[in-house]
């Protein structure tokens, strides 16, 4: 048996930014410690602020100034992979000796990604992945993500890699990611609907691997002292994190209206024995009917020499 200890901490964005969030993720240290996880996943977009209900000013044919200076100050709460909140996350990692999977807004010049990075147990930035498609007017403030960044890293609980909230919808990314050899996959969310519920079990059941979903608690605008597009008294995010095994069982979570760190132990073998009779990008596959090809080259939209 190949036993490891994989957790979900669910919180989320704190309205004071992202300085608060990172403050209030550290808090969890000695949970972590006491877990014992050798790898843990957070939520989508939890450095930076996932900004649910807002319109940045956005209208058929021109933008509000309203909305440009909203975005400034959502820009100004991104961060970069060089700054000082991803070294205080690889001192994390290094101190708990924990693989960290965290999702956040990455800062890179003017345009900001929706991006997750993997942090190794070693306290190194070992991989990123910014978001392939954000979702109908995320695509207002987030850039969209080339193949360069579809990472798959190997670590102490085994090969892990993702997909970022409704990037799990798209059959393609799963198959190349399968290809990888994913044994347990991260999925970092802000869908706390029932729906999110059925599509994780059913990846990790098509996958026969490993799921952990984190997903953001978030208070209701009027407890967090926002105004936004969503009613005052309706919890803006209510979680929802879970953890799933390669046959499709539940085992924790699903987690609502908390924050929380939910853990499990999962045993590698069991992707093998799940495999046995499906193995979509193996003996289940028609390699002579289908065939998929993924470009993972980097592009830059100028190229100088």
């Amino acid at each position: 048996m190949v036993i490891k200890k994989v957790a979900a901490l669910q919180i989320g964005s704190d309205p004071q930014g992202t300085q608060k969030t990172l403050d209030n993720i550290l808090e969890y240290e000695q949970q972590i410690l006491d877990s014992n996880c050798q790898l843990l996943v957070m939520p989508e977009a939890l450095l930076g602020g996932y900004p649910k209900g807002a319109d940045f000013g956005a209208r058929i044919g021109y933008r509000t100034p309203l909305g440009r200076k909203e975005y400034l100050a959502y820009w100004q709460q991104a961060i970069e992979l060089d700054g000082p909140e991803v070294d205080k996350l690889c001192k994390l990692a290094q101190r708990t000796q924990t693989t960290i999977v965290i999702g956040v807004i990455e800062r890179d010049g003017t345009t900001l990604y929706c991006t997750s990075l993997y942090i190794s147990e070693q306290g190194e930035l070992v991989g990123k992945h910014r978001k392939l498609m954000p979702t109908a007017s995320e695509r207002l403030v987030w850039g969209l993500g080339d193949g360069s960044t579809l990472s798959v890293v190997d670590t102490t609980v085994g090969r892990i890699g993702g997909a970022i909230c409704w990037e799990n919808y798209m059959p393609l990314l799963r198959a190349s990611m399968y290809a990888k050899g994913v044994q347990v996959w991260c999925a970092s969310t802000v869908d706390d609907r029932e729906i999110w519920q059925a599509s994780m079990r059913h990846i990790a059941y098509e996958g026969r691997m490993f799921l952990v979903s984190a997903c953001q608690h978030q208070l209701s605008p009027s407890e967090q002292g926002l105004s936004t597009e969503w009613p005052d008294e309706q919890v803006l995010i209510r979680g929802g994190s879970v953890i799933i095994s390669p046959m499709g069982e539940v085992l924790a979570g699903p987690i609502y209206d908390q924050d929380t760190l939910i853990c499990a132990e999962i045993n590698l073998e069991e992707i093998v024995e799940a495999r046995y009779d499906l193995d979509t990008v193996g003996h289940y596959a028609r390699n002579d009917i289908f065939q998929l090809h993924v470009d993972e080259s980097q592009r830059k939209p100028i190229h100088i020499s």
